[in-house]
């Protein structure tokens, strides 16, 4: 740290928070310039984490990306592969069955609980309610138990395909689901019974890094981050996607921009959450969980029992063969940390020519320094926590 004294008698000081740093929650790092202990400026520095996913997209065919969105919000894997498989699709113009939309929602919204009690865990942890930590990892083990029945894996899932998911829900996924289904409001209302009305929270979180709604949208704030300041604004309800347009949820909103109405805010999404699985499992359709590929002709039975040499070279034609019209193309999805979007660009190849990705956490970091400046260092923890970020979509 070095004393930087200024043409008045005050002396201010600059110092680095993070990039190891447990309340950082990740490789970030915080230049923060101080006096005593009030913030005067807050310099986020990010790149640590980089891996060139981005340019690695050029290298790859359209379904040999798919695991390596796993590695963007690695804790909300798949939201990543919807909102990368979605924006394949439009540029194919290819219509997903039904059967596969709703499952790729319960997926997505058992993400976004997911995520959010790794959040509140987290966030309560860095602020001194270790019990919250343990409470949340109970229910997340389950959900985690749910996700390695669908695919195998219970973090980097790779599940959801171009055209649908890679294989159907297995024997016992409903009774499982419906059962966490039942039981997480419960949950939910214990984790509120400890912090909500806490006299301690409130005061760590109470007024603290406060953004106006005007604030908020300048500097491009999406998600929860973007709802406690009441701004109503969720791609789920604003351009639906996945059949969301056939559930019933309401948008939670703050009124005050601070880190207790974000926390508010996410609370009442895992409830909202919890209700889109409930009806999710009750209007499951039967039938296909994967689109036909244009252009590509599927096996036929005989192929399946008696001809594995032309399996091989099917799935090898699935996995080169898709083959979108030059163009270009965006698509987004209200992921749990907030407007998750790709920017594809085709030239008629097996894969794309430029992929950009639009993460949300790297969006709300910039809104950091607005909240932190002028309060005190121990509120930079709290605010933080808040903005729910992951490096691994920061830096891609």
């Amino acid at each position: 740290m070095t004393a930087i004294p200024t043409a008045t008698t005050t002396h201010l000081m600059t110092i680095n928070m993070g990039p190891q740093h447990p309340s950082t929650h990740g490789v970030l790092r915080l230049l923060l310039e101080l006096d005593g202990e009030m913030i005067i400026k807050a310099v986020p520095h990010v790149g640590f984490l980089h891996r060139g996913v981005e340019k690695l997209a050029e290298y790859r065919t359209y379904h040999q990306f798919i695991p390596l969105t796993d590695r963007l919000d690695y804790v909300a894997p798949f939201s990543n592969n919807l909102a990368y498989a979605l924006t394949v699709e439009k540029l194919l113009g290819m219509e997903v069955p039904e059967r596969a939309q709703h499952i790729r929602v319960i997926l997505c919204e058992l993400t976004r609980i997911s995520s959010h009690l790794l959040w509140l865990a987290t966030h309560a942890l860095d602020l001194g309610a270790m019990t919250v930590f343990f409470y949340c990892f109970r229910e997340r083990e389950t959900i985690y138990d749910i996700f390695e029945m669908v695919s195998g894996a219970r973090m980097n899932l790779s599940y959801i395909r171009v055209g649908g998911v890679s294989m159907d829900l297995p024997g016992g996924f409903l009774e499982k689901t419906r059962n966490f289904v039942a039981e997480f409001p419960a949950r939910l209302n214990e984790y509120e019974t400890l912090l909500t009305d806490n006299p301690i929270w409130k005061k760590r979180t109470v007024g603290v890094g406060v953004i106006s709604a005007e604030d908020a949208i300048d500097y491009g704030l999406s998600g929860s981050s973007l709802r406690g300041s009441g701004v109503y604004w969720d791609i789920r309800k604003a351009e639906p996607y996945s059949s969301y347009d056939k559930y019933h949820f309401t948008v939670p909103l703050g009124k005050n921009g601070d880190v207790y109405d974000r926390y508010r805010v996410r609370i009442e999404e895992m409830r909202q959450s919890n209700s889109i699985v409930h009806q999710a499992l009750n209007i499951l359709p039967k039938g296909d969980f994967i689109a036909r590929i244009p252009n590509i002709t599927l096996p036929t039975k005989e192929d399946v029992e008696t001809k594995m040499e032309s399996m091989i070279q099917h799935f090898k034609i699935i996995i080169d063969g898709i083959r979108p019209p030059k163009g270009e193309v965006y698509s987004s999805i209200e992921a749990p940390k907030g407007e998750l979007g790709f920017y594809i660009v085709s030239d008629g190849s097996s894969h794309p020519y430029r992929l950009k990705i639009r993460p949300p956490s790297f969006v709300n970091l910039e809104a950091l320094p607005k909240m932190v400046e002028g309060r005190l260092l121990p509120d930079v923890v709290a605010v933080i926590g808040s903005l729910d970020i992951v490096l691994g979509e920061i830096d891609r």
